[in-house]
């Protein structure tokens, strides 16, 4: 790879080329050496802007999906129904990794690693961000974060699989199939509910709504509520 712009700032030029190295890279793995010697600098330079190695490719990567969201318009949350929402953020989670598995590799594949990617974390908060409407209106069979869980880890092992076979045509009804199967079991439709109106759902959507209303109690005593409500929440 040819050194980049000298006159481009050093984090600007230290992002690029790990981005380019991280893309190209057959197993995953770009060696601090050959970053530096790609954006023209010296290895303190990455260690003053990202602290090590591992910071400067978390940026990349969280760069590279934010920029994946914004060009795709990002997730309406609350727009409509908030599970066609869950839905959309699954679909944009599954394509960006197929689109981009030397990315995804990064993030998922490493094993011995001090702190997990910060992407996961994005991930997961952008399920969460969906599911938070659907929660208000009793529609999850269990509290939002646990929800958010579940749909991440199937949504990443659909997406590893995917990548895995990737001399083959790209079987997004896989994805479609594993992604429906999930929201059946964290939501009911709206259908159910005047029927299905059940103690664990009701304590979701009080949960939800101490979440987004803030809670008339002391905290000693919101406390012991959401311990109360998490309990009925995970009994059914």
């Amino acid at each position: 790879m040819t050194v980049l712009d000298a006159n481009a700032p050093v984090r600007d030029r230290l992002l690029l080329a790990a981005a380019r190295l991280l893309e190209e890279a057959v197993d995953g793995e770009v060696s601090t050496r050959a970053i530096c010697e790609a954006a023209g600098v010296q290895a303190p330079a990455l260690y003053h802007h990202f602290g090590s190695k591992q910071g400067l490719l978390d940026e990349v990567v969280s760069h590279g999906f934010r920029r994946f969201l914004a060009a795709r318009g990002g997730i309406e949350a609350g727009a409509g129904d908030p599970v066609d929402a869950v839905r959309e953020a699954w679909d944009t989670h599954v394509r960006f990794g197929v689109e981009h598995p030397r990315f995804y590799g990064y993030i998922y594949a490493p094993v011995g690693r001090e702190a997990p990617c910060r992407v996961v974390g994005e991930v997961e908060a952008l399920i969460l961000s969906t599911l938070e409407p659907a929660a208000l209106q009793g529609r999850l069979t269990l509290p939002a974060a646990d929800a958010a869980r579940q749909i991440l880890a199937a949504s990443s092992g659909v997406v590893l699989a995917l990548i895995a076979n990737a001399g083959a045509a790209v079987d997004w009804e896989l994805s479609r199939r594993t992604r429906d199967a999930i929201l059946a079991a964290v939501t009911r439709s709206d259908a159910a509910l005047p029927s299905a109106s059940t103690a664990a759902s009701a304590a979701v959507a009080l949960g939800a709504a101490l979440d987004a209303q803030g809670s008339p109690l002391a905290p000693a005593e919101t406390a012991l509520l959401r311990a109360w409500l998490d309990r009925i929440a995970r009994a059914s």
